[in-house]
C-alpha cells in the first residue's frame, strides 16, 4: 500500500509540472498575438493589462517558489501591490524576462521536489498546508491569471484571434 501511495503521490507531481508547463504555453501562445502596445492595454479602469498579469504571475511564483519547503511563501522584499503597477512604456523584452524568471523558478522547484517532499508542511502568509494543497491552490490561481490572459489577447485580437484550441463548429 505504501508503494501505491508513493507512486501516485509521484505520478500526481508528474501532471503538477506538465499542467504548468501547459498553462504557461497557453498564456505565451496568446501573448504572441499582441503587440507590445496592446500588452499594456486595460479594457476599464478597474482591470489589469496583459503586462500587469504577468508581472503578478511573475512576482507570485518567484514568492511561492524560493525556498518552497523551508521559508514562508510570502517572502518580505516582494512588492505585490507593485505587480499591479507598470511605470512608463515597459519593454516587451522585459516584460517576458520577468516573466520568464517567474516561470524558471517555479520550475526549479518543482523538479527538484520528491514524492515524499507533497505531505510537508508548507507556509504561506503563516498558514501551514502539505505542500500538495499549496500545489492545488498555485494551479489554481495561476489558470485564472491565465485565463484572463488569453481573455484579453482575444478580445484585442478580435477578427485576427488564431485559436489556441479546437475552434468552434470544428468538433465532429
Amino acid at each position: 500500500m505504501a508503494d501505491e501511495k508513493l507512486a501516485a503521490t509521484a505520478i500526481y507531481l508528474s501532471d503538477v509540472i506538465e499542467q504548468f508547463r501547459k498553462m504557461k504555453k497557453l498564456a505565451e501562445d496568446a501573448i504572441a498575438q499582441v503587440s507590445a502596445d496592446e500588452m499594456v492595454v486595460a479594457i476599464d479602469a478597474e482591470s489589469n493589462s496583459i503586462a500587469v498579469i504577468m508581472k503578478h504571475i511573475a512576482g507570485n511564483l518567484r514568492s511561492r517558489f524560493t525556498d518552497f519547503l523551508t521559508t514562508d511563501g510570502e517572502k518580505p522584499d516582494r512588492n505585490r501591490d507593485g505587480e499591479f503597477e507598470i511605470a512608463g512604456r515597459p519593454d516587451r523584452t522585459a516584460i517576458m524576462a520577468d516573466w520568464e524568471s517567474g516561470w524558471s523558478r517555479l520550475f526549479a522547484s518543482l523538479e527538484a521536489l520528491t514524492a515524499s517532499d507533497l505531505i510537508k508542511e508548507v507556509r504561506v502568509r503563516g498558514e501551514a498546508l502539505p505542500a500538495l494543497a499549496q500545489l492545488n491552490r498555485q494551479m489554481t490561481h495561476h489558470a485564472y491569471h491565465v485565463g484572463q490572459i488569453v481573455f484579453l489577447a482575444k478580445h484585442l485580437r478580435s477578427a485576427e484571434w488564431k485559436n489556441l484550441s479546437i475552434p468552434r463548429r470544428q468538433l465532429s
